[in-house]
């Protein structure tokens, strides 16, 4: 069976204040076209299909248009997730009536996770797909008072999937969640957090009794632990810190036995995202500027000393499409007083600066029972914010 698998195309997002729609509109064009060369019998969305809980009116257009011809055109069954950026309850709605025309989308976690069975030559496959949920809707979902974090949540809702796995089927999960191996994963500044204060890892081993893991949630295509269990990354670079990946999309192919071989099919952006360095009169220089396009959307960082006039102005005469200006020295002079209480604050998440607060503050200790109940804050907040 041939599966094209792929995630966190973020439909409606801004990068620095930009619409990225005309953007994202042309990647998913060249999705179609492979589509149409490779004929696959299934296409994965891994989560995160828009980039807010509300998209505006373009991304519904945009999506609408790219599954309606994969769909009505291609006749191939598409399976998608909600990830941490959507509303579950938009996501699938109207999803039973879609069912009909091999549009699988499942927002809500459910207690039981039925899985879309596909045939092939060679028989099932069943893929389980498993929509992202806060540790708090899982603990009541199932009444489970123990389970406090995402580790916690995903061991119970894998557990119960691999217990009434059939065996007899070769099984892909689908998931949005941020595995963690015996390797940290490569991360990205664009990916939000899954949760505020508590652990968002959950161990890779759980997945171990699948034949095949479409992973979403990290913007870099990567394995965790094995080659069969991936994240195939976003569709664009959403951040500068992507600047040096290569977007793609992961094209898979599963024999009779489960066994996978898969290939990173590269894709072509409209304008790249890219970081440019030097002094200001050698970015203006046309044989520097003239060996890349100078629509692409643009970082740059200038080596110059002393001040300069307007130099985002002058800038932008060439490279229409900056949108961030780093002075170098000025950046690292201005830091060198606060780089170690920067560094310091950074590293730490809201709980951990509320218990200093706390402590400050009233003189008494951070405990581990009002850490609890903290995190349970945070997290009924992040999902809150998801379903407004």
């Amino acid at each position: 069976m041939k599966i094209i698998h792929t995630g966190d195309w973020h439909i409606g997002k801004l990068v620095h204040g930009v619409h990225m729609t005309e953007d994202q509109r042309h990647m998913l064009k060249q999705l179609v076209e492979t589509i149409e060369i490779e004929k696959p019998q299934v296409l994965i969305i891994a989560g995160d299909i828009y980039d807010r809980s509300i998209p505006p009116v373009e991304a519904v257009e945009l999506l609408d248009d790219t599954l309606s011809e994969i769909i009505l055109k291609h006749e191939i069954t598409v399976i998608a997730i909600a990830g941490n950026h959507d509303s579950p309850d938009r996501v699938g709605f109207a999803s039973k009536i879609l069912t009909d025309r091999g549009l699988h989308i499942r927002g809500n976690i459910s207690r039981e996770i039925i899985p879309v069975k596909v045939e092939d030559e060679y028989g099932t496959v069943d893929f389980y797909p498993v929509p992202f949920a806060e540790p708090a809707v899982v603990r009541e979902l199932y009444g489970e008072g123990e389970i406090k974090t995402h580790d916690d949540a995903m061991k119970m809702v894998l557990g119960r999937i691999v217990d009434k796995m059939d065996g007899n089927s070769r099984n892909v999960c689908i998931s949005h969640a941020f595995l963690m191996g015996t390797e940290a994963p490569e991360t990205s500044e664009s990916e939000r957090p899954l949760s505020i204060g508590g652990s968002e890892y959950v161990n890779v081993d759980y997945y171990d009794p699948f034949d095949y893991v479409a992973l979403g949630h990290l913007h870099r295509p990567q394995k965790v632990k094995n080659e069969k269990i991936r994240y195939s990354g976003s569709l664009l670079k959403y951040s500068f810190s992507e600047a040096r990946q290569r977007k793609s999309i992961t094209i898979v192919d599963m024999d009779g036995d489960g066994n996978v071989e898969y290939e990173l099919r590269e894709l072509e952006p409209l304008r790249d995202l890219r970081i440019i360095k030097g002094d200001l009169n050698s970015l203006m220089d046309r044989e520097i500027y003239s060996l890349g396009n100078t629509d692409d959307y643009i970082m740059a960082s200038l080596t110059d000393k002393g001040e300069l006039l307007d130099p985002i102005g002058r800038l932008r005469s060439v490279y229409p499409n900056i949108l961030r200006l780093e002075r170098e020295q000025f950046d690292r002079e201005a830091g060198e007083d606060r780089t170690s209480a920067g560094d310091e604050f950074s590293r730490k998440n809201p709980v951990e600066l509320f218990g200093e607060f706390y402590e400050n503050l009233s003189g008494e200790e951070f405990d581990e029972g009002k850490k609890g109940i903290v995190v349970d804050i945070f997290d009924e907040i992040g999902r809150k914010g998801r379903e407004v």
